[in-house]
């Protein structure tokens, strides 16, 4: 008869823990649908205050951007902008409550590797981007008729850009140990990516300096490739913004990978 003992410390469940990687995505999932009005309703709404922010400000008076009105140039970037931020928000919040109420070995514990606790984790990013873009969309194409000339383009980049944002908020909540650490990190880093990438205007108006500095800046690529699906405009080219987008998604998951299979400020 043969012997079928496992060794302690073995995996049981094969090479992937679909089981596993499933719950935890689901988990994630689950854990914004809970909060509706905060996670997807509120983005929603501050869009189109931004919408119409910019439409009272500067109106017809502002001339054309790229050969479109200025408030459909402007729709790509917002649209792409809160994508990216809910993406860090989710999974950075979800690292964080986790440390903070010490529940977080209920994510280390279970036989999950740590591809399949990053996999998991960016699960839930980058559906959270998705529940937050197809509203905004809808929404940007009522007000301002804002459309899709590349539909392929704009769902590869808010795809793409879900991930690079949720990787970063990964890496956030293993780094953070309060709140207070979190908020800095969002302050200081996310929103200045975010606002200085080209959201609100063309980066052919910006000084040389700032001009070369904004195309180290992935989230200029993630927004430019957006605004080229849905206008069929950029500043640079979709096929080099998907090369750096998808170069730094690799760089992301691979440390968000590195620090849970070391436990990184996540086991004592």
């Amino acid at each position: 008869m043969a012997d079928t003992t496992v060794a302690m410390g073995a995996r049981r469940f094969g090479r992937w823990n679909w089981t596993g990687l499933k719950t935890l995505a689901l988990r994630e999932i689950l854990r914004f649908l809970g909060v509706y009005t905060q996670t997807l309703l509120a983005p929603l709404i501050t869009a189109g205050l931004f919408l119409t922010v910019f439409a009272l400000a500067i109106g017809p008076s502002r001339g054309d951007v790229m050969g479109v009105p200025f408030i459909e140039f402007l729709a790509p970037g917002i649209l792409m902008m809160t994508v990216i931020q809910n993406a860090f928000a989710n999974s950075s919040s979800s690292i964080m409550v986790s440390k903070v109420q010490g529940n977080i070995v209920d994510t280390l514990m279970p036989p999950l590797s740590p591809v399949e606790m990053v996999l998991g984790y960016l699960a839930g990013s980058v559906a959270r981007g998705v529940f937050v873009a197809v509203p905004i969309w809808i929404l940007m194409a009522v007000v301002v008729g804002a459309g899709l000339e590349h539909p392929v383009w704009a769902v590869v980049f808010v795809l793409l850009g879900a991930t690079f944002l949720g990787g970063l908020g990964i890496i956030a909540g293993i780094i953070a140990t309060k709140f207070d650490q979190m908020a800095a990190i969002t302050n200081f880093l996310i929103t200045p990516l975010s606002f200085l990438s080209g959201t609100f205007y063309s980066i052919d108006r910006l000084p040389d300096a700032m001009f070369w500095l904004t195309h180290f800046n992935p989230v200029f690529y993630l927004i430019d490739g957006v605004r080229y699906g849905m206008i069929g405009q950029s500043d640079s080219s979709p096929w080099l913004g998907l090369i750096v987008v998808l170069i730094a998604d690799v760089l992301v998951c691979v440390l968000c990978w590195h620090w849970f299979r070391r436990g990184y400020r996540l086991k004592a």
